[in-house]
Formats: structure tokens, sequence, C-alpha cells
């Protein structure tokens, strides 16, 4: 059954004349008759009586005719949901997130929002690992996650923006007015470093083996704004990416080191259809 066999259905039972329904349609008669046929023949009941060159609704053309109405209608409802979705009026994105990406990522999802504000959004933040088991099964559009290279081809990799490793302390601290400072230093202070399934503490530790470094590790903490607040009390320092810090009372030096730039990108299963809304997404935060 067809949407086109329903439209001419509809148009005979309107003007109970197939010579003048085919006219109205812009098909010749035979075409309309041959597709009514097959209706039926699906149908397998006439819908229409046929009395020399007048017709009538059967009974049951007269029941199926609301139904096909109906039908008709959900179609083109459809169409304009799916024109209104192409168009940015509806829909919906949910998104994960790492939590060194809240700053840069909360000044696009304000544009975003005030310029599509009939897109329904949400957001989650997480670990890399949570994240990206989740996107594997189809929870999110795409996500924002350190990844130095594309290491899955189901995934859809595309680099947002390079992001320097810093080590974060007070203001307050001697160490603030230092440009740069190098990892063998670093290794010498107190840190109080994220942990479990950041992705940063990785990368961390691993940068102290390759230079045959131990760290002052005091704590390991799961909550970046924790992190800050002992900072803030000079005692501890952390290391994070310089997308993290955003608090006026911490500063971030740079790390020396070849290694020490960390790659965010935008990763999104590779067969998925890619929404418009997904797509206007991408172009605000490249424009970051």
């Amino acid at each position: 059954m067809e949407l086109r066999q329903l439209k001419y259905f509809l148009k005979a039972k309107e003007l109970l004349n197939f010579t003048e329904a085919a006219r109205a349609l812009n098909i010749s008669q035979s075409t309309l008759s041959q597709q009514i046929k097959q209706l039926e023949d699906e149908l397998n009941v006439p819908l229409f009586n046929r009395i020399g060159k007048r017709i009538t609704l059967t009974e049951a053309g007269d029941l199926f005719s609301g139904y096909a109405l109906q039908s008709i209608n959900k179609a083109n409802e459809g169409l304009l949901l799916l024109q209104d979705l192409k168009n940015l009026n509806t829909g919906k994105i949910v998104i994960g997130v790492i939590y060194s990406m809240r700053i840069l990522f909360a000044k696009t999802l304000i544009e975003f929002a005030n310029q599509h504000p009939n897109i329904k959004i949400q957001v989650v933040f997480g670990t890399t690992k949570d994240l990206l088991e989740k996107l594997n099964l189809h929870q999110f559009d795409f996500i924002l996650t350190f990844n130095e290279k594309a290491n899955n081809a189901q995934l859809k990799y595309q680099t947002l923006l390079k992001s320097n490793m810093v080590l974060v302390t007070s203001k307050k601290s001697p160490l603030a007015q230092k440009i740069n400072i190098s990892l063998n230093e670093v290794a010498g202070l107190p840190l109080a470093l994220p942990f479990g399934g950041y992705s940063t503490i990785h990368f961390i530790e691993e940068s102290f083996r390759q230079k045959n470094l131990t760290p002052n590790i005091c704590m390991e903490i799961n909550d970046i704004p924790t992190l800050f607040e002992l900072v803030k009390t000079g005692h501890w320092h952390t290391i994070l990416s310089d997308t993290s810090v955003n608090d006026e009372a911490v500063v971030g030096i740079p790390i020396v080191g070849e290694n020490m730039r960390r790659t965010i990108m935008i990763i999104s299963l590779g067969e998925a259809y890619e929404k418009k809304a997904v797509a206007e997404f991408y172009k605000m935060l490249t424009n970051v």
C-alpha cells in the first residue's frame, strides 16, 4: 500500500468521478483506475461501486477513507517535522563531555541554546573511559574528550584543539610568577591529582615514567572542584589541562616538554547519521 494510492483513492472519493479525479491529480484516468484497482486487490475488498461511468463508495470504502485520511495527514505531519528538524526548529542532541572541557563547552552551549531554543540538549559530564563506553552503546551523538590518535575504526575523530598541561597552583604561591616549569621541578612538589577513569592521571604517570621521575603524589581525588579547593590553600598543587583552569584564585603554569600538549577531539560513531543540529554544534565548537 502506497501513499500515492491513498491520495488517488481520496480524490476519487471526493469527486466521485475517475475522469475528474485524474484531471485534478494531473494523471491519466487509466493510471488512476489501475492504482485504485491495485489498492482494492491488496485490501481484498472493493472500495467503489462502478455503475457505468458513475462511481459510488462501498461500505468498505467509506470506512477505509477515514484511515486513509489519517495516514496522509500523519505522513504530512512527519514531513513537516523533518523539515523542522532540518531547519533546526526541533530535535534533541545528547553530548558527553570530559570535565576538563566544561569551561569552553559552556560557552558554546550557551551560544547554541540561544540561537536554537527549540533544540533539546542533554549534557553528561564524565571520564574519557565512561564516555567512550556510552558512545559505543549509542547513548551519545558525540563526545568531547582527550584522544591523541584515532584508534578505533568504528569511530569518527575530529581534532578540536590542543591543550597545554599546566601545574595548577595558588596565586599566593611563590611559584605563581613562573612563566613555565619543568617536569623535574613538578616531581618534587606535593601533588593532589585526579584519579580513577580520568585520562589525565594516566597521561601524567606516563610522562613521569618516561623521565624516570617519581612524583610526590600526596592525594588522589576524583573531583576537580575539590582539587581546586586544595590548591587554593597553597599547600598542594595539581596538574590539569589549561582548559580546566577557571578559578581566579589559582594560576596554570605551562609544563615544559614536547609531550606536554594534549589533543581534545570530537568523537562520534562512524556509521551513524549526523543530525543537522550536531553539525551546527560542531561548527560553533570549532569557532570558539
